[in-house]
C-alpha cells in the first residue's frame, strides 16, 4: 500500500500536533511491545507515517493512548468482546482494498486505497467518540471531509441519503461466521449529515495508518452520533433515495435509531445516556447533547423530534 502525502510537504506531522507525552507513550508502546503484538495493531502499510495537517473543529482534549485506543474497541465481525478485534484482527487482509461509490451520482466511481486519498489533503482531527453502552475516547484521527468524496461523484436529486456497506469476509472476519448480526454491517446517513464539514472518512489515527481493529482501511467518524454509526472496514457507498435500513436498526429497532445522535435526554431501553465513562478514568462525566458538537450540527435537526427520531 503506497505512502500517503501532502502536496505541501512543510505540513506538520500529527506527532507535532499531538501533546508530546501521549506521542511518545506511543512511540515507547511501538517499540517495546511484541512483534506480534504490534503486528496485530498496523495494516499492512507497516505503520506508514501520515502527513496530516491540522484539521478544523479539532478538539483541545488530550486524547486516549494509543494502547486504549487499539485494544478497547467494538468490532464485531472479530467478536463481542472489546478485547477481540486487537486479538483476531491482524489476518484481515487490507491491501489491495476496493471501494466502490454508486447509486444516484452522476460520476460513479471504483478506487483503489491511493486513489481515494488524492481527492482532498490529509487531516488530523481529534475528535470525541462516545458509545452506546456508556464509554467514550478522544482519538486523533487522521482522513478527509466524506463532502470532499460525495462531490467528486456528484450525488443527483434522488441521492438523499448515503448507505455504506463494510467488507464481508468470513474467512478473515471469525465474527462473521456467526448469527451475531446480520452481515454485512450497513450504516446509513442523511445527505446534509454527510456532507456536514465534521464528518469524515478515516484512513489513520495517531499519525499512522488505521490499526485493522480500528477500522482499517477506511472507516466512517461522525462525532456527534453513537459510535455504532462509524462504520469500519468501508467497501461500499451508494446514494439512495429512501432512507436505509442499517443493521443495528434492522436488529433492535426499539434500541438503535437511524440518527443516533448523542443525547443524554433519550434513555437506551436498557440504560441512561445521562452520563459517560471515560475510557481510562474511574469517574463518570456528563454526557453532551450531540457528544459537544451542538454548534455545528444542531440546525440539521431544528425541526425533528429528536426523542422520537433518536
Amino acid at each position: 500500500m503506497p505512502l500517503i502525502r501532502l502536496s505541501d510537504p512543510s505540513a506538520p506531522l500529527p506527532s507535532e500536533i499531538t501533546p508530546q507525552a501521549v506521542y511518545l507513550d506511543r512511540r515507547r508502546f511501538l517499540a517495546t511491545g511484541a512483534a506480534g503484538v504490534a503486528g496485530l495493531l498496523l495494516p499492512e502499510a507497516h505503520a506508514a507515517p501520515l502527513k496530516a495537517a491540522p484539521g478544523p473543529y479539532s478538539l483541545k482534549e488530550k486524547p486516549n493512548s494509543l494502547d486504549e485506543i487499539t485494544h478497547y474497541n467494538n468490532f464485531y465481525e472479530f467478536g463481542s468482546s472489546k478485547t477481540d478485534p486487537a486479538k483476531y484482527a491482524g489476518q484481515l487482509v487490507v491491501d489491495p482494498w476496493t471501494l466502490k461509490i454508486g447509486g444516484h451520482v452522476a460520476r460513479p466511481l471504483t478506487l483503489d486505497y491511493d486513489q481515494l486519498f488524492r481527492i482532498a489533503p490529509l487531516e488530523e482531527r481529534i475528535y470525541r467518540l462516545r458509545c452506546v453502552e456508556g464509554w467514550s475516547m478522544v482519538i486523533p484521527w487522521i482522513g478527509v471531509p466524506l463532502a470532499s468524496l460525495l462531490k467528486q461523484v456528484q450525488p443527483t436529486s434522488k441521492g438523499r441519503f448515503v448507505q455504506f456497506v463494510t467488507l464481508e469476509r468470513p474467512s478473515q472476519m471469525p465474527g462473521q461466521r456467526t448469527d451475531l448480526l446480520p452481515w454485512p454491517y450497513r450504516e446509513g446517513l442523511r445527505i446534509d449529515e454527510a456532507m456536514n464539514p465534521l464528518t469524515l472518512l478515516a484512513v489513520g489515527l495517531y499519525g499512522e495508518t488505521l490499526p485493522k481493529q480500528n477500522g482499517a482501511p477506511i472507516r466512517l467518524v461522525a462525532p456527534w452520533k453513537y459510535g455504532f454509526k462509524s462504520i469500519k472496514s468501508i467497501v461500499a457507498i451508494n446514494l439512495v433515495e429512501q432512507q436505509p435500513t442499517t443493521t443495528w436498526q434492522q436488529l433492535a429497532p426499539n434500541e438503535y435509531g437511524f440518527f443516533a445522535n448523542v443525547n443524554p435526554e433519550v434513555d437506551h431501553p436498557r440504560w441512561s445516556q445521562a452520563n459517560e465513562r471515560r475510557v481510562g478514568e474511574f469517574s463518570r462525566r456528563k454526557t453532551l447533547m450531540f457528544n459537544g458538537y451542538g454548534e455545528q450540527v444542531a440546525g440539521m435537526y431544528s425541526k425533528l423530534d429528536l426523542r422520537r427520531w433518536f
